[in-house]
């Protein structure tokens, strides 16, 4: 698929390797989920525009490129999404951030929506869609659907582990939406977990089980 990106970075595989042991902790997880956040937005902010502005250096004059006009917004999909938040900032300290809350019905099995608060010039911006794992692709298709229902035309899921069956539903939803992420594992088990995995993101984030 032309609008999956698998970033195969050796830090990436590294940090990833931690986060699938079962005996890393809640806090070195945290952490290796912010860092991993960052360095895969480094790549997938590699398409921002630039503009030339003049400054003065110590020696002399020069043109230099800076990112134009109101350019990013992340969304984290509540609550696993949260914890990309920080090694987002941290490389782009002025990026606007969104929360976008979803729930699965019990007895329709789809997701929906229960919270959104976007930057007011959501639609002026790309957003990058935030959610560590990409299981089956329901609640990342729908958080699709629903900043587009605001106007959002640039819309990128970036993901730190994806099964097949989530890429082939959001490709099959939307597809110019473009997934990143740091490796695609075999599948999902019967409880829809993606194998082998790294467990519940959320839970191993915060610490809730």
């Amino acid at each position: 698929m032309s609008n999956l990106h698998v970033l195969d970075h050796p830090l990436l595989q590294h940090k990833l390797a931690k986060l699938r042991d079962k005996h890393t902790g809640v806090k070195e997880f945290r952490e290796i989920v912010s860092e991993m956040a960052g360095l895969m937005c480094y790549e997938a902010t590699r398409g921002l525009p630039l503009e030339p502005i003049e400054i003065e250096t110590p020696l002399c004059s020069a043109t230099v490129y800076r990112i134009a006009g109101k350019t990013l917004a992340i969304v984290p999909i509540l609550r696993a999404g949260l914890g990309m938040v920080d090694g987002i900032q941290s490389l782009i300290p002025s990026v606007k951030v969104g929360h976008l809350g979803l729930y699965r019905d019990p007895e329709t099995l789809e997701p929906v929506e229960y919270y959104c608060k976007l930057p007011p010039d959501i639609t002026e911006r790309e957003v990058i869609l935030l959610d560590p794992m990409l299981a089956t692709g329901g609640s990342a298709a729908a958080a699709v659907k629903v900043i587009q229902g605001y106007g959002c035309k640039r819309i990128k899921l970036m993901s730190i582990l994806a099964a097949p069956e989530g890429i082939a539903r959001v490709h099959a939803d939307h597809p110019d939406t473009e997934i990143y992420v740091a490796a695609v594992d075999e599948g999902l088990n019967d409880h829809r977990y993606i194998v082998p995995g790294l467990g519940d993101a959320g839970d191993r984030i915060f610490g809730t089980k």
